[in-house]
């Protein structure tokens, strides 16, 4: 498989995600200046974490601005698998991808630590080599990552499945005390109803060698080639 990673200005985790593509997954990759539209060679595209534009106005708010911004929007709604990662969970909200918006952290501060998830949902692309109620351990570096919506977009994303993984205990349970950030329902990362769309603001990239503490999050990315093999 080919992967996009985008590269706007104030990204600052694109070549984490593009090391654990090619030296621990041993897959393609190809970094994507903001600038840029034509995307046609890749399989897959990962919207790294950072601070595209400084966040300014809001996180992501300027980025959705951008010629690659645009051709990620026409390749998702084309079936093409994207996934975004902290900064690039909030560009995709931004792009409207994905429903909702991101609010500061109930704390108003940066938050950088390790944090358990609950997979709610492991019949995307993304999550397909994990058990449904698996707990995993993957860090968290945001200072919004406070999940909103409406009402009525709560209830939906519920009901449909596209809530993927919570903030959680270490034994599974979901409760205000396992919230880093004030995100509605404890949510992490949510996807589309398609699920071709996935966004969370947990690091997998962070979490998928030995040496960084856990590799609970690699199977994210291992899930998206193996579904594409058994496509």
């Amino acid at each position: 498989m080919k992967f996009g990673i985008p590269v706007y200005p104030g990204s600052n985790c694109d070549k984490d995600i593009g090391w654990v593509i090619e030296k621990v997954l041993g897959e393609d990759v190809r970094y994507l200046w903001h600038e840029e539209r034509n995307i046609s060679d890749i399989d897959c595209i990962i919207v790294p974490g950072g601070f595209s534009y400084g966040d300014y106005l809001r996180a992501g708010a300027m980025a959705k601005l951008s010629p690659i911004s645009e051709a990620i929007y026409e390749f998702a709604e084309k079936g093409g698998l994207v996934m975004g990662i902290c900064n690039g969970f909030q560009i995709l909200l931004e792009m409207g991808l994905l429903p909702g918006a991101m609010m500061p952290n109930k704390s108003l501060s940066f938050i950088c630590k390790f944090v358990h998830l609950k997979v709610e949902n492991n019949e995307i692309p993304f999550t397909s080599l994990y058990s449904k109620g698996e707990v995993i351990n993957i860090p968290i570096a945001h200072a919004e990552g406070n999940y909103t919506c409406t009402p009525e977009t709560l209830k939906e994303i519920e009901e449909n499945g596209q809530v993927v993984v919570r903030y959680c205990s270490p034994e599974g349970i979901v409760s205000d005390e396992f919230n880093p950030n004030g995100s509605l329902n404890n949510i992490a990362g949510i996807c589309n109803k398609r699920g071709n769309v996935f966004g969370l603001m947990p690091h997998p990239e962070r979490a998928s060698e030995a040496v960084l503490g856990s590799t609970d999050g690699f199977r994210m990315f291992k899930s998206i080639v193996e579904t594409a093999l058994k496509a």
